[in-house]
């Protein structure tokens, strides 16, 4: 009975897509931004989500949780942001379920100072989309709270299917008794 009811299932969505990001990849801004901003395909799932900044001497620019509003996901920029160029590493948890992952870098001609995230400088410039825009992230060993969230994502799978499972049982047999 679970088996009918799996293969009659809707086939997955596909996994959420880099759109834009702001600055674009390989982007030359006058000054280092106050943000990044890098749009999806579709609004994504917090949990999970991470965007690490590093600027020109490999320092981490990038201050607290990424902000997501609808498809877009605001890393605010913290400190002295020096002129060069940055690298942004991200990881995003897709709509459904599944991580992305990526990186960009864009290069800043001059340097900023103590920036709101609220003025992200550069105009947006398309991303590119090949796997390794959207392939499933792997886990950082530098970073062990990194991948956490997707053995979750596994267990709840597996327990609504249990209970789904559990639950046509039950009726299957209630039906036979009668």
């Amino acid at each position: 009975m679970l088996g009918a009811g799996l293969a009659s299932a809707a086939p997955a969505a596909a996994h959420d897509r880099l759109e834009s990001t702001n600055p674009g990849d390989g982007a030359v801004v006058d000054v280092a931004p106050a943000a990044v901003v890098l749009t999806m395909s579709s609004t994504p799932i917090a949990l999970g989500t991470q965007v690490q900044v590093k600027g020109p001497d490999g320092t981490v620019v990038s201050s607290g949780d990424p902000q997501i509003v609808d498809a877009t996901v605001t890393e605010p920029l913290t400190g002295t942001l020096p002129a060069g160029t940055y690298e942004v590493q991200w990881r995003i948890t897709s709509s459904d379920g599944h991580p992305v992952s990526g990186t960009f870098s864009f290069t800043a001609s001059a340097a900023a100072s103590g920036a709101s995230p609220s003025t992200a400088t550069g105009s947006p410039s398309s991303s590119s989309t090949s796997s390794a825009a959207t392939s499933p992230a792997t886990v950082d060993p530098s970073n062990p709270v990194a991948g956490q969230g997707d053995s979750t994502l596994i267990g709840v799978g597996i327990a609504v299917v249990v209970v789904v499972g559990g639950i046509g049982g039950v009726i299957g047999y209630l039906r036979r008794r009668r």
